[in-house]
């Protein structure tokens, strides 16, 4: 859906470029730490467990096959598993 006007787009696009690499770079990390947290949010709120395997797939789970995912999120877990062990352990 496109509800912004041309001239309104070229504009903004305008402003954007005449930022610096360095700003608009910080400006799309934000965005994206902003989405995450919004992610992790619904997804403590559908159920606490397993976040970072299901972030995963909230963000990439539709960019790899099935094998991949599963192979994927084995990792993650095993990762959350180590992570786990680590700070218990200290």
């Amino acid at each position: 859906m496109i509800d912004t006007p041309p001239d309104v787009a070229r504009l903004y696009h305008e402003m954007l470029m005449a930022r610096s690499g360095a700003e608009r770079l910080r400006m799309g990390c934000d965005l994206f730490m902003a989405a995450r947290r919004l992610a992790l949010a619904g997804l403590r709120a559908e159920s606490p467990g397993d976040l970072p395997a299901r972030l995963f797939l909230r963000f990439y789970g539709r960019d790899f096959d099935s094998h991949q995912r599963a192979a994927i999120v084995d990792r993650i877990r095993a990762r959350g598993d180590e992570r786990s062990r680590w700070s218990t352990a200290r």
